[in-house]
């Protein structure tokens, strides 16, 4: 591509070769010599059209502006300057469009510059392609001076800067402007309402959308896009059903880009049903379409039906490889993640950073290290370490796997860290018993104005109870509601009571349990259970046990937790009859106790009641060394020394 500054001379108003120049043609050039540096090799038949004569070079331009190749126009257009070709309001366009395109804000004031010395400033072309130029490269003042200059202004005009002020982020200036529009068309109406959809609040494009209705104007393809889009951002999904049939009854329903929309609207609302048959009733699908439909699928946990998909797709890209990639991690198949990572770079696609964060979940999940430092060399090779996404990903997929000094050395190295980068760290510290840690980051992400959300006083909350802070603790639940305004979950007021429980405040754990009885729910029962087993208080525990089950009399945690406090209190009668009642009601532990490590490169996995013959033995026999050495200690206690 051709960089602005090797152009910035070149459109000089006046190019000193044109100062000798008179009415006669150029001097031929030397066959031997070489072609100036500025013409693509290929394009020889167009940089000789461009050099030789004057208007032929001219609609060059254009022709690759129309054809999305802008740093070509400007190339082109600077060769026909060389040959003191005059331009005219139809490469003036062409090239301040590229300009535009590029965001080339020099070029495109030296190019205004020439168009006034050359007289067509005035054109309104000209004048409609200088307000855009100065609107897509960010001055919305020089755009609004551009405007001012416009004599004769018409709806491309008001368009024109209408975008420029969108595009700068001014959406009151833009409708301010829009209200004074002399003629609404339907091209400004979409602008507006895209403008809105992406602000804080898109909720303003539904309400400007009733106002295009009232206005006569039914929209198009672009208008239900941005709606449906919009739709997708909200907390209700009655609106966005509405759209949709909104777009059936205007005739839309056959456009690809709506579709597409609809695919992502559904699958975000789990509509995934409604999903699948929008897929099937496409006449014309692109690859947007396979990648949303896969998304679908795989937020719906239907992996097989993805994989089916993925190796149907007519085209697969680095977003194809990602969704997939991203759905394995989601679902628990975190190894499968990984080998379609690796299968995404030998199918020569390079990895973003979506593809990365998406891996770096699946290596968390798996807490296996060498995943997760390969994933890191691979983020540093490509340049995607410092993304916010990837840190992020790194930190908490090295909190994970137990290498908490890590994690912190990759936060630290975060640049602008948000809300998820303060609570990797907090979980991290929470996860390795750093109270102390998890308390001083929290000071310091307030400090940063960075406000906690649910997730911070979690991690905040599990800090606190692992390492017996209980004053820290309480003060904690209670400054959510009343100086953050985050009401407390389940999981908080489990977190709060587990907390107390360990402690031995049994009583203390009941009553904050009572208290917030509304979303007391299995989590509190067994916490105070498993907090009475190990203190021995078998009336409390036996309350929450009863409470467990009655809740939900198929489920096992209850029986086996409260026949395990049985047999640590000595009541072996209670705890005999309660494993029969379970047995009676058909009860068994559904999902088995799992375990894995990692050793010597191997991954490690013991499953309850499962024999792995090959190292089955091994492992016993450790395990009988051990209790020997627990049981018969070989190390001597010597008295203290006296000074």
């Amino acid at each position: 591509m051709v960089t602005e500054a090797s152009l910035i001379d070149s459109f000089h108003p006046f190019p000193s070769q044109c100062l000798a120049c008179t009415s006669s043609p150029p001097p031929p050039k030397s066959s031997t010599s070489p072609a100036p540096a500025i013409y693509p090799p290929h394009d020889s038949c167009l940089t000789k059209c461009a050099i030789e004569t004057p208007l032929p070079g001219t609609p060059c331009s254009p022709a690759y502006s129309r054809s999305g190749l802008p740093s070509r126009t400007l190339s082109l257009f600077s060769a026909m300057r060389a040959s003191c070709a005059s331009p005219d309001p139809f490469s003036f366009t062409s090239v301040l469009a590229a300009a535009a395109d590029l965001r080339y804000l020099r070029t495109g004031e030296k190019l205004h510059s020439l168009a006034l010395r050359s007289g067509l400033s005035a054109n309104v072309p000209v004048s409609n392609t200088l307000v855009d130029m100065y609107g897509k490269c960010f001055r919305p003042s020089a755009a609004k001076k551009a405007f001012g200059e416009t004599a004769a202004r018409n709806e491309v005009t008001w368009c024109a800067l209408l975008h420029g002020l969108v595009t700068s982020g001014l959406l009151l200036e833009a409708r301010k402007l829009f209200d004074n529009m002399p003629v609404r068309n339907l091209f400004a109406c979409n602008i507006m309402l895209m403008a809105f959809a992406s602000s804080d609040d898109p909720e303003i494009s539904i309400d400007f959308f009733r106002e295009m209705s009232a206005s006569g104007f039914e929209g198009d393809a672009l208008t239900f896009t941005a709606l449906i889009n919009t739709c997708a951002e909200l907390s209700n999904s009655s609106f966005g059903q509405m759209i949709h049939a909104l777009t059936i009854r205007n005739g839309w329903f056959g456009a690809v880009e709506i579709n597409n929309s609809l695919l992502s609207f559904s699958s975000k609302f789990d509509f995934h049903g409604d999903a699948l048959k929008i897929f099937e009733s496409m006449e014309t699908r692109s690859q947007v379409s396979w990648n949303a439909m896969i998304d679908s699928r795989m937020k719906f946990g239907a992996v097989d039906e993805a994989l089916k998909l993925f190796q149907n797709a007519p085209e697969i890209n680095i977003v194809t490889w990602t969704s997939m990639v991203a759905g394995f991690a989601r679902n628990g198949h975190g190894e499968e993640a990984i080998q379609y990572f690796v299968n995404l770079q030998r199918n020569s696609h390079l990895p973003d950073e979506f593809a990365l964060g998406a891996v770096l979940h699946a290596c968390a999940a798996l807490t296996v290290l060498r995943n997760g430092l390969m994933v890191h060399g691979c983020a540093i090779r490509h340049g995607f370490e410092q993304f916010l996404y990837v840190a992020n990903g790194l930190a908490n997929m090295y909190a994970k796997c137990g290498e908490i000094e890590s994690c912190g050395e990759v936060f630290d190295g975060i640049e602008g860290k948000d809300l998820v980068s303060w609570n990797v760290m907090i979980f991290g510290f929470a996860a390795h018993g750093l109270a102390q840690k998890a308390l001083k980051a929290y000071g310091n992400m307030v400090a940063s104005r960075i406000y906690p959300d649910k997730l911070t006083f979690l991690g905040l909350l599990m800090a606190c109870g692992h390492t017996g802070f209980i004053g820290e603790g309480m003060l904690i639940l209670s400054a959510m509601e009343s100086v953050h305004r985050v009401s407390p979950e389940a999981d908080h007021v489990t977190c709060a009571v587990d907390m107390l429980a360990r402690a031995g405040y049994l009583s203390q754990a009941a009553n904050l349990a009572d208290v917030f009885s509304v979303v007391r729910k299995h989590g509190c029962c067994e916490a105070l259970l498993g907090g009475s087993a190990v203190h021995g208080d078998v009336s409390v525990g036996e309350r929450a046990g009863q409470q467990l089950i009655g809740m939900d009399p198929e489920e096992e945690a209850g029986y086996v937790m409260l026949s395990n406090l049985y047999c640590f209190s000595g009541r072996w009668p209670e705890a005999e009859r309660l494993r029969r009642a379970m047995a009676g009601k058909g009860v068994r532990k559904k999902t088995p106790g799992c375990s894995w490590i990692e050793v010597r490169d191997a991954l490690m996995v013991f499953v309850s009641g499962v024999c792995y013959l090959h190292y089955t033995v091994d492992v016993h026999n450790m395990l009988l060394v051990l209790e020997y050495e627990m049981r018969n200690p070989s190390f001597i206690i010597l008295p203290l020394e006296k000074d």
